[in-house]
Parts: structure tokens; sequence; C-alpha cells
């Protein structure tokens, strides 16, 4: 093996960056594993395997069991940085076209990399080696239900089926950092890592794998770095989509609201009148989720135009996906508001009317609170189209100069 960076072929290389803290005891295995698949790599146009240990300020013998190796290239951090660090600078030293990555445990096989290699080779940007996939694995119970549950919160939200997005066995083509970055120091960098591969329609593919128990203990907290990982993976898709989240709690929101206004409408007309405190109640909160959803409904089709606006290229983000309707929903917002506000003067109206014909206040608060809802929610609708047409106009400033400058020099 060749390890010196001028003689490495960048087109005929794969750089495996395996981060380590503390893993004293099974460091060297792991080592010997990875450098044992560099004949399967040759036959598949794999010229050189450069191997990168990234000590994350291991306080054990780690850092002198590497040493030892002399294929090995050791790169120190001397204090603690984090999982996602430790890669990170890997990524940065590997010489590779192909960068692939594992860790130290034991838990991955290294002899699964000529296949992750030739699915890059043949067109995978990202290739993940997928422990749900494969039928040896030894995953504990905790750990296949959070990882079933990532797996569907990932799918969910970037609109795309994904098996295992928190795999800490892949390989990837390095120019796609450009386009994924920036990306976490912790344990949550994997997961964050397949969220904003798959918005920014990078090509991922997932090869089964086998899995075993770790060596030693596991440094990964159920719960602390479980909410670490639903709080990145979120936020990393409000970058993104906020429209995806947003959305569908405000539609949520609205649901409740209309299926509380239904019950109402069929006890009205099955001449219930009387609410008691609790549909009094209901009926006031059912108010508040109608109002609240339009209201985060519509901020997430707002934030999808200033993603927009940020990475200067048109919205390509949904609710769904993909468009539902020819004409985007938001450009409906004008007249639906309108309509709304419009509804909400009669309703009121008419109660006046009514209240001025001595109807006792009782059998009318309740048209007087629709109506209130309707003048709120249409006058919020206009004011959200009025908003969102000016970022849409802000969004094409760039295409319309460019058109106006040529139009000027034909």
């Amino acid at each position: 093996m060749n390890n010196s960076g001028n003689d490495i072929n960048k087109n005929n290389t794969l750089s495996v960056i395996i981060p380590v803290y503390n893993e004293e005891d099974g460091i060297a295995e792991i080592i010997t594993r990875v450098l044992a698949v560099h004949p399967e790599l040759y036959q598949i146009g794999i010229d050189v395997l450069e191997l990168i240990v990234v000590d994350d300020g291991s306080s054990d013998r780690t850092v002198e069991i590497v040493r030892s190796i002399p294929e090995v290239r050791l790169i120190i951090h001397p204090v603690n940085k984090g999982y996602g660090a430790a890669l990170k600078t890997g990524f940065s030293a590997g010489k590779g076209k192909l960068l692939g990555f594992l860790d130290a445990d034991g838990t991955y096989p290294p002899d699964f990399f000529p296949k992750l290699c030739l699915a890059g080779l043949n067109g995978a940007q990202l290739v993940v080696g997928s422990r749900r996939s494969g039928a040896d694995s030894e995953m504990p119970l905790v750990r296949k239900i959070g990882n079933f549950f990532w797996s569907s919160l990932v799918s969910l939200i970037c609109g795309t089926r994904v098996i295992d997005p928190a795999s800490g066995m892949r390989v990837f083509h390095k120019d796609i950092l450009e386009e994924i970055y920036p990306l976490p120091d912790g344990l949550n960098f994997t997961p964050v890592m397949s969220t904003r591969a798959l918005h920014e329609g990078i090509s991922l593919v997932e090869i089964p794998i086998t899995y075993k128990e770790r060596q030693g203990r596991s440094k990964l907290n159920v719960i602390r770095d479980g909410i670490l990982f639903l709080q990145t993976i979120l936020w990393t898709a409000m970058y993104y989509n906020p429209v995806r989240i947003l959305g569908g709690i405000g539609l949520a929101c609205i649901a409740f609201s209309v299926i509380f206004v239904l019950i109402l409408l069929t006890m009205r007309l099955s001449g219930i009148t009387s609410l008691g405190p609790l549909g009094v109640a209901g009926t006031y909160l059912a108010v508040f989720l109608g109002i609240a959803g339009v209201n985060i409904f519509a901020l997430g089709v707002i934030f999808n135009y200033l993603v927009s606006l940020f990475h200067r290229r048109p919205v390509r983000q949904g609710l769904f996906g993909r468009p539902i309707f020819s004409t985007p929903l938001d450009n409906h917002f004008w007249w639906m508001g309108t309509l709304l506000v419009l509804i909400g003067i009669i309703i009121y109206c008419a109660s006046f009317i009514i209240a001025l014909g001595n109807w006792p206040i009782e059998r009318l608060w309740l048209y007087l609170l629709g109506a209130t809802m309707l003048l709120l929610v249409g006058f919020q609708l206009v004011i959200y189209w009025i908003i969102v047409r000016i970022l849409d106009e802000l969004n094409k400033r760039d295409i319309l100069v460019e058109n106006d400058l040529r139009g000027q020099s034909d």
C-alpha cells in the first residue's frame, strides 16, 4: 500500500476513515479487517486503499496501537471534538475520489466495502450499508426500535423511502460534500447526512450488510442522543422544506377544527342547542386550532419561499413532495381569503340583524364566534398571499434581470 499523498491516484483510490475514541480493545482487529479487503477492491477498479484513523482525544492505548501499524495514516485530535468532527477531519485529509467510513467497534463488516464501492462506481453518489436490510443482524432491540423510528421519520419528511438513515458504514463521492455540508460534530452526523443528501437530490443507494454487537461499551445514550437525533433531523428538514413539517402540523389543526364544526352542525340540525361546559371549551379550542392551523400552514409556505431565495433556486419542495395542483395553492390565497371575509361579514351582519329582533344572545354567540374566525382567517390569507407574491418576485429577480440584459444585447 502506498500512503504517499503525491503518489495516490485520486480517481482510483478509496479513502476509508475510522473515527476512534478509546477503542484500544478492538481497533487493531478492525484495521486488519479493512486492510484485508484491498485485493477485492482492486478487482472492481480500486487501485489504492488509503486507511485513515482519526483519534478523537483518546485517553487509553488507542493511539499507541494505531501508530504500531505502518499501513495506517493517523490523525490526532488533542481533545475530544465528537464523532462527526473526527469524520470531517478524515474527509478533508482523504486523497480518494471515493470516501468511506465505518465505526471502530467491530459492528460493521469491512468486507462489504467492495459491494458499496461497486454501487458507487456504477452511479450512486452515496451508498449506505443498511443494517436493517441484512439477514444477519445482532442489533439490540432498543436500537431496532430506534432505527425503525428514524427510518420512518426521515422517509416521511423527505418523501423518499430509506431503511437505515443512521448507519455508520458508508461510501460516497467526495464531491457531494460541497452539497451536504455543513454537518454536525456529534453522533447525529449520519441521520443528518442522509436527510441533507435526500433533500439535495443526491442519489442514495442502500446495500444490505450484516451487523454484529459492538465490542466494549457503547457511547450512544439512547435518551439524550435520541432527542438530539430528533431535533437535528427536524431542523435539517426545516432548512430545506419547511412546509413539509409546518404544513402537516397546520393541516392536522385545521382537520380537528373542521371535524368539531361538523359535529356542532350535526347537533344543531338534530335540535341540540345546549353545549355544556365541555362543548363550549371544545368550541373555543376548535376556533383556536383553526386559526393556528392556517397560520402554521401559511408560515410553512412562506418559509419555503425564503429557503428558495436563500439557495437562489426555484421552489422545488412541497407538503407532499410534488405539486398536487397545476397552480400552487398559495396562488389561491387571495380569493380564498376574500371569500372567507365575505362569508364572515354576511354571518356577522345577519346575526346582528337577528339580535335586533330580540333574539337572546346565547342563541347567537356561536354564529358570532364563527364569523369572527372566518374574518380573521380570511384576512390572514390575503396578507400571506401578498407576502408570498413579493417573495416569489424576489426569487425570479435574477432570471428577469438576465432576460432583460440578454434582450438589450440582442
